[in-house]
């Protein structure tokens, strides 16, 4: 996978040699670079943001030297368009093998395990990393009108300085569901978000069996493979309902087997319908 990142802080990413990010690169799996968007500048002082049309606090990201940046590193020519404003364009059937160009933006939908699936098929990703009050509107709705796949994603309900924490967030979420990123392929097979019938992950322990007066459950000690598989299925259904009772609601009934039933029944769960309703009793 090639991966361009675009940001006034390109240094910020250094940090993605390390670990197995690093290692990715080190074989060939992943080929990162980081850019810095004042490369594409032409004024004295590097000017990559202007102040708001309209007025308001802070300062906005300029759409002429994100263009010219992206225009590089997308391989397109500059293209003038008959655009007030009032329309946005539909968005281009999804090809994976063409670059995929995406923005951080707590305005936009969020970002999730599903997306981080999708995208790990990629060939080409870009990334921008918005600064100040944000890139100018403009910028992904003019890409979307020349056919690039456009995303912006939100990595949670609050607000960053910068997009770098929120790309670097979403490059661990991608990459490490490569084929051959990680070392046991098997461990991401059960962690909270994945599948088409999600869960929270259930808890995990390891040796000593009992620490400072703490013990496992006795079940995972039991060696009985079936019983804690039904332990820890069990125990992520109970700690979704605590936490994240919303994804308990997109469950499909019909994938749930005879066990699965009788837990969420028990912890409130009608399941007679398409999805689970909690009962109002």
């Amino acid at each position: 996978m090639k991966i361009d990142i675009v940001s006034v802080f390109p240094e910020y990413f250094k940090a993605l040699d390390v670990g197995l990010f690093g290692k990715a690169i080190e074989r060939g799996l992943l080929d990162v670079s980081a850019h810095d968007l004042r490369d594409w500048t032409h004024d004295v002082h590097h000017s990559v943001d202007d102040t708001p049309v309209g007025g308001g606090a802070g300062m906005v990201m300029k759409p002429e030297v994100w263009a010219e940046c992206l225009d590089d590193l997308l391989g397109l020519e500059p293209v003038e368009m008959a655009d007030d404003g009032s329309e946005t364009p539909d968005p281009p059937e999804a090809d994976l093998s063409k670059p995929v160009l995406i923005f951080p933006n707590p305005s936009a939908p969020l970002f999730t395990q599903r997306d981080a699936t999708e995208l790990s098929r990629a060939g080409h990703l870009v990334f921008g990393c918005g600064r100040y009050e944000g890139y100018d509107a403009r910028i992904p709705r003019y890409y979307r009108a020349q056919g690039v796949d456009v995303r912006e994603y939100s990595i949670g309900d609050y607000v960053l300085n910068g997009g770098e924490v929120a790309v670097s967030v979403m490059l661990e979420a991608i990459t490490r569901l490569m084929p051959g990123f990680m070392g046991n392929p098997d461990s991401i097979v059960e962690e909270s978000y994945t599948g088409s019938n999600a869960l929270l992950e259930h808890y995990q322990y390891t040796k000593p069996a009992v620490w400072r007066g703490m013990g496992v459950p006795d079940v995972l000690t039991s060696g009985d493979h079936g019983k804690v598989d039904r332990f820890r299925r069990d125990e992520a259904i109970a700690h979704t309902d605590r936490l994240r009772p919303d994804l308990i609601e997109r469950l499909d009934c019909k994938a749930l087997n005879k066990a699965d039933r009788k837990t969420l029944m028990a912890l409130g769960w009608e399941v007679s319908g398409p999805h689970p309703r909690k009962r109002a009793d």
